[in-house]
């Protein structure tokens, strides 16, 4: 009996989504809740689990078509076996190119855009790599470190090499190549909100820097009993949303929004974390920062992290938050002017920490210094309440007892 494959409710106000990659082919065995399908949606990636066991038969959608929810994308043969392929009565000897030819299209065909490009880019075969994601499909960090290796390989091999004819080596054709790839549907929103922000709000930036001594210091004397007690590493993303916290609090136009012709004001921090996925930049939201504890601020920024790496954050993740935190430092930045996340009306930008000359009590010493940036919607924040806003975290980061003061 064919049971038929659904798209799932995608969260409030989601109505569609887009097949960004189809995980089986018809034919394949697949399993109770196994993916089958990775669907697009203006925030996430989710995948589509088939409702039975058995084996794939129609596919009803192609990679890029846009479905609706509770739209039918595929069936399953409920109870079936997959049938057994065609090369079991091929001649021995031509089993292994046949299963080689076979491996390399199953990878082609599951290969996410990002990981495409990549293994276009680095000249990598992705049968001959070992896939860590979900499942054992290929990430884009598994193509990276493969190439590295090759790399490698490759210069250890030179002496050798270097012995070959000149006449060896490719001829230059001059052709230059171009790709054409279309935006995944949650770059093209972000294209959107982000335009969209700029058109709309009144966006203005303002700078400081900051001198990560104490906080550095910290970090040092208990990173190893802050790891021990509580499982988690203390990182940098907790002190900045404490010290976020007490700049919302005594600022409370930062943590509001624009409504129409009203202001929205928020008794509670709910801060979204940019955090780096396979298709983007998404910001997961760590709630009721001003209720949480350094330790569990890190367990949440290090889950959020993880899954969106794995592409399995949720709807609720993404939705809701008062306020963006944004670290471009990881990677490598110097100094940024961050776009707000409408609705919300602030972010901080942080950035790389790096040693100068600064004075302190009239001597010139070496400080770990970071620029950090505040850009704000200037409809409803005055240049006088961001600048206090963010000399308040600034303070706390430079003298982390005022978080445990309330100063």
């Amino acid at each position: 009996m064919a049971s038929e494959i659904k798209v799932p409710a995608l969260g409030e106000s989601v109505t569609e989504g887009t097949i960004g990659e189809w995980l089986k082919k018809p034919g394949d065995a697949v399993a109770v809740d196994e993916p089958i399908a990775s669907l697009e949606t203006d925030k996430v990636a989710i995948e589509v689990p088939s409702p039975v066991a058995g084996v794939i038969g129609e596919l009803k959608a192609q990679v890029g078509d846009t479905v609706e929810v509770g739209a039918v994308i595929a069936t399953v043969e409920e109870g079936a076996s997959a049938a057994a392929p065609e090369t079991e009565t091929a001649p021995a000897e031509a089993a292994p190119e046949k299963r080689e030819d076979a491996a390399a299209s199953d990878a082609s065909q599951t290969l996410s855009p990002a990981v495409r490009r990549a293994v276009l880019e680095h000249g990598i075969d992705p049968s001959a790599v070992k896939g860590t994601g979900k499942d054992g499909r290929l990430t884009k960090e598994d193509v990276v470190a493969a190439a590295k290796a090759k790399g490698d390989d490759t210069s250890t091999a030179a002496p050798a090499a270097s012995a070959a004819p000149a006449t060896a080596a490719p001829a230059a054709t001059g052709e230059r190549k171009t790709e054409r790839v279309k935006m995944t549907r949650l770059r093209q929103t972000i294209a959107k909100r982000l335009k969209s922000a700029q058109d709309n709000a009144a966006l203005l930036t303002t700078f400081n820097d900051v001198d990560m001594t104490a906080v550095m210091e910290a970090r040092n004397k208990y990173k190893d009993l802050f790891a021990k007690k509580h499982d988690i590493k203390l990182g940098f993303m907790g002190f900045f949303a404490k010290a976020a916290h007490l700049a919302l609090k005594d600022v409370p136009s930062v943590n509001a929004q624009i409504d129409g012709d009203e202001i929205v004001y928020h008794d509670y921090v709910d801060i979204s974390v940019a955090v780096s996925a396979p298709n983007g930049l998404v910001v997961p939201v760590v709630r009721n920062v001003d209720q949480k504890g350094f330790a569990q601020i890190e367990k949440d920024i290090a889950d959020f992290g993880k899954r969106a790496k794995d592409g399995t954050l949720t709807m609720d993740d993404m939705t809701g938050g008062t306020f963006t935190i944004s670290n471009g430092g990881v990677f490598g930045s110097l100094m940024s002017t961050p776009i707000i996340n409408p609705p919300q009306s602030a972010v901080l930008g942080l950035h790389r920490i790096e040693d100068r000359p600064v004075v302190v009590d009239g001597q010139i010493v070496i400080r770990p210094m970071m620029y950090i940036a505040l850009s704000y919607d200037h409809r409803l924040i005055d240049g006088r309440e961001a600048v206090t806003a963010l000399k308040i975290i600034k303070d706390a980061i430079e003298d982390p007892t005022r978080m445990l003061i309330d100063l």
